[in-house]
C-alpha cells in the first residue's frame, strides 16, 4: 500500500514538473486578439524616449538604439538627475513632441547601483498602503507624488502653452513603470493640477511593468494605462512582493522555483480576493516572439487584452525572463512587431480609416466595460461595475462610485490573514467623511517641509490610520 502511495506522489509531482517546465509566456495570451498597429504605434517610440533617459547628451549619444532615437533633441525641455531627485524617484526626462503632440514624461528603470532605487522597493509591506479604493506599491507611491508635486506646474505650462490639445504621457520601465502608472492614476483624480485636462488625454505606458496597484484599480484604469511584456518577462508574473525580489536579485531562479511551487497549492479564488495583492496596471500588450520547442525568435505578434483572472498569474521558468525585461530587447522586438502590424492592416484594409478607428475605440471602450463587469461577478473586492461617471478622490469613496472602504478588508491581524468586510459588516464602521481631499492635503500627509523648502517623507507616514485619510493612507 505504502509502495502505491509513494508511486501515485511520484507520478504527481512529475506531471507537475512537467507542466511548469513545459509552460510557456504564449500561453498567458493564447486566447487574446491581435492588437492593431494603431494602438500599438507609440510603443516602440516611447521606447526610445526612455532610453533617452540613460543619455547624458543627445546630440552625442553613447548608446543609440538600432535606427537611433529618432527624436529632436531641442525638444527635450528638461532631464533630471540623481542628484537632483535626491532619491526620491529614479531619473526621468520631459519632452515636448510636437511631431505626435504629446507631452512625454519618462521614467528609467532600476539601476543595481543606486541604494536609493532600492529604498524605494523595500519601503512596502501588503496593505500598507490605500489608494483610491485600493492598494497601491507605498515607495513607488510616495515617489509618483513627489515627482507630481515638482513637474505638475512645469506640465500644466507646456500643455497651455500649446493650445491646451496635447496629450499627457507618463511612461517607465520596470521600476520606473511602477512611478509613471501610480502618477497617472494620481493625476487623473486631481486633473485641476493640469487646469481641467480630460481623463482621455492621459494616457501612461508601463514597460516591463512592476505590480504596483490592486486588482480593481488595475483593472478601472485600463482606459488610461497601457502594459507593455515581452513574452517571458519575470517581474509582471512575479506576485511575490518587488521587495523580496530585488532581495534576492542574485538567486532569483531559485526564487522563481519556490514562488512557482507555492503558488500551486493556492486556490485561484484565493488570489483573487486578497484586495492586498498587487497586480500588472491596466490594459496588456503581449508581444510574443517564442514557441514551444523552437529554437531562435519567430516574427513577433502583438495581443492585447484586459484580463482579469488569468493576469500573467503563472511564473515561466525560463533562460530568457531576465533578458526578456530588458528595455533595449522590448524596443527592438516592438518595432519588428509594428512592422509586421502595419503590413497585415494594409494588407487587410476594405475600410477608410476613420471608420476602422472608431471601430477599433468602440472595441476597446466595450472590453473595458467587460472586464469591469467580469471583476465584479468573480467578486473581486471594491471593483467598480462601471465608470459612467469621473472618479474623484474623497475621503469616502462609496458615496460616489459604488467602493465602500471598510476598515477590517485593509487590515491585516495577528495571523497574517486578512478580513473581509462583507464577512464582518458589523465591524466595518467607515471613519470618513465625504470631503474631498486637495492636492495640497495629500502632499502634506505624506512629506514635510525642509528649512531649504524641500520636501522630505515623513517617517512616521507609515503610522498613518487608513480609517482617517481614506484612500491616501
Amino acid at each position: 500500500m505504502s509502495v502505491c502511495i509513494g508511486g501515485v506522489v511520484v507520478i504527481g509531482f512529475l506531471r507537475w514538473g512537467w507542466r511548469r517546465c513545459t509552460y510557456i509566456g504564449s500561453n498567458d495570451s493564447a486566447t487574446w486578439p491581435t492588437a492593431t498597429a494603431e494602438e500599438f504605434e507609440p510603443v516602440p517610440r516611447i521606447c526610445r524616449i526612455i532610453l533617452a533617459v540613460y543619455e547624458e547628451d543627445l546630440h552625442h549619444p553613447m548608446f543609440p538604439p538600432a535606427g537611433g532615437y529618432l527624436l529632436n533633441p531641442d525638444w527635450v525641455i528638461k532631464r533630471v538627475t540623481y542628484k537632483q531627485t535626491h532619491g526620491h524617484a529614479p531619473p526621468y526626462l520631459i519632452y515636448l513632441d510636437h511631431d505626435h503632440r504629446e507631452i512625454v514624461l519618462a521614467i528609467r528603470g532600476l539601476n543595481l547601483l543606486k541604494e536609493s532605487d532600492y529604498k524605494l522597493l523595500l519601503d512596502n509591506k501588503m496593505g500598507m498602503q490605500m489608494f483610491d479604493g485600493g492598494f497601491v506599491h507605498h515607495g513607488l507611491f510616495n515617489s509618483a507624488i513627489w515627482l507630481l508635486h515638482e513637474e505638475a506646474e512645469n506640465l500644466k505650462r507646456l500643455w497651455e502653452e500649446n493650445g491646451s490639445c496635447y496629450k499627457m504621457v507618463f511612461a517607465g520601465h520596470s521600476l520606473g513603470s511602477g512611478v509613471a502608472a501610480l502618477m497617472t492614476v494620481v493625476a487623473v483624480n486631481h486633473r485641476e493640477l493640469f487646469g481641467g485636462m480630460p481623463r482621455s488625454d492621459f494616457q501612461c505606458y508601463a514597460v516591463a511593468p512592476a505590480r504596483c496597484m490592486s486588482l480593481n484599480l488595475a483593472v478601472k484604469y485600463a482606459d488610461v494605462i497601457r502594459s507593455v511584456v515581452l513574452q517571458d518577462d519575470f517581474l509582471p508574473r512575479t506576485p511575490t512582493p518587488l521587495e523580496d525580489i530585488f532581495k534576492s536579485i542574485f538567486c532569483l531562479p531559485c526564487l522563481m522555483f519556490l514562488v512557482c511551487l507555492r503558488d500551486t497549492f493556492i486556490p485561484e479564488g484565493r488570489k483573487l480576493k486578497d484586495p492586498r495583492r498587487l497586480y500588472a496596471p491596466g490594459r496588456m500588450y503581449h508581444i510574443v516572439e517564442r514557441k514551444f520547442c523552437r529554437c531562435g525568435r519567430f516574427p513577433p505578434e502583438v495581443r492585447t487584452a484586459i484580463p482579469v483572472d488569468e493576469r500573467f498569474e503563472h511564473i515561466v521558468l525560463s533562460l530568457n525572463a531576465t533578458s526578456d525585461h530588458g528595455i533595449i530587447w522590448i524596443e527592438r522586438e516592438a518595432e519588428k512587431a509594428l512592422e509586421i502590424l502595419r503590413e497585415s492592416d494594409n494588407s487587410k484594409t476594405t475600410t477608410a480609416p476613420k471608420v476602422q478607428r472608431l471601430e477599433r475605440l468602440q472595441t476597446i471602450e466595450k472590453e473595458h466595460r467587460e472586464a469591469l463587469e467580469r471583476a465584479h461577478s468573480l467578486g473581486i473586492p471594491d471593483a467598480l461595475i462601471t465608470l459612467e461617471e469621473e472618479p474623484s478622490l474623497r475621503l469616502d469613496e462609496g458615496s460616489s462610485s459604488g467602493i465602500k472602504e471598510e476598515e477590517s478588508s485593509s487590515v491585516q491581524n495577528d495571523t497574517g490573514n486578512y478580513q473581509d468586510c462583507s464577512e464582518n459588516a458589523s465591524k466595518c464602521e467607515s471613519k470618513a467623511t465625504n470631503r474631498k481631499t486637495s492636492w495640497n492635503e495629500l502632499v502634506e500627509k505624506l512629506f514635510a517641509r525642509t528649512d531649504s523648502g524641500k520636501l522630505q517623507l515623513k517617517t512616521d507616514v507609515k503610522n498613518v490610520d487608513p480609517t482617517i485619510t481614506g484612500p491616501l493612507a
